[in-house]
This record gives C-alpha cells, structure tokens and sequence, in this order.
C-alpha cells in the first residue's frame, strides 16, 4: 500500500514540475534573449526533459504493478487519450529543445542567441501547443479518476 503511493507522489510530483518547467519556459522565452536567460532557458528545458522521463517510466510502473492493473488501463479511452496527448507534447518539444542546445557554442562564448522573428513564432507556438497538450492530459485525468472510460 505505501509502495502505490510512493509512486503516485513520485507521479505527480514529476507531473507539476513538468507543468512548471514548462511555465517558466514561456515566461523566459521573451526575445531578444540575454546570454542569462538563454542559459536559464536550457537548465529549465533540462528540467522539463527530467521530469518528462520521470512521468513516463513511473506512470508505466503505475500501469504495469500497481492501482488497477494493465488490463484496466489499456481498455480505458481517456487513458489513451492521456498517452496520446503525452507522446504529441513530447514530440511538439523536441523543436523548442533543439533550437535551445543550438545556442551552446555561442553561450560558451559569451554571445547571446539571436533568435529570428519566424523562429521565435515557432518556438512559442510549440510551447502554445505543449501547453493545450497538458490541459488534455489534466481533463483526461480528472475524468479517468472519476472512472469514466
């Protein structure tokens, strides 16, 4: 018993600082970008990553060993609902990410990233959309909890 709620704190844990992660990227991701901010920007897409993983794998356990068995929640249509929009999310930030690690070379010299108008719209749409993707997820939950499905 305290084993299935050490894994739904370690789940949920992971689940708000996903959430925050990625609020505090939006409010960082304000171009023209210092070299601080940049740096801040990919410690807390680092974060978001950690947190992802953490999300993934211990809610797999949860599913796998522990509350109502994989049977359950592999027939459940909000629960797949809730990995679908899990998978978009994380596929929708690889972009965000890719364009935050291309900065490396120049932060190591000192340089702040300059990141172009159409660019800088697409990172903040993928972040616009990673944020739609959560409020999914949350609704999905919510309605799974009150055992709808």
């Amino acid at each position: 018993m305290y084993s299935s709620a050490l894994m739904a704190f370690l789940h949920h844990l992971a689940a708000f600082t996903l959430v925050a992660a990625l609020a505090v990227e939006v409010a960082l991701f304000k171009p023209p970008l210092s070299v601080v901010q940049a740096r801040r920007l990919q410690r807390t897409d680092l974060i978001f990553g950690i947190a992802a993983g953490v999300v993934l794998v211990v809610g797999m356990l949860r599913v796998a060993f522990f509350e109502k068995g994989p049977g359950y929640y592999w027939r459940d249509a909000f629960f797949l609902i809730k990995l679908g929009a899990f998978i978009v999310v994380g596929l929708i930030s690889i972009y965000p990410t890719l364009t935050f690690l291309s900065w490396n070379k120049g932060l190591k010299a000192g340089v702040a990233p300059e990141v172009a108008g159409a660019r800088a719209r697409s990172v903040r749409m993928c972040m616009m959309l990673e944020l739609t993707g959560v409020v999914v997820i949350l609704a999905c939950a919510a309605l799974m909890a009150r055992g709808f499905g």
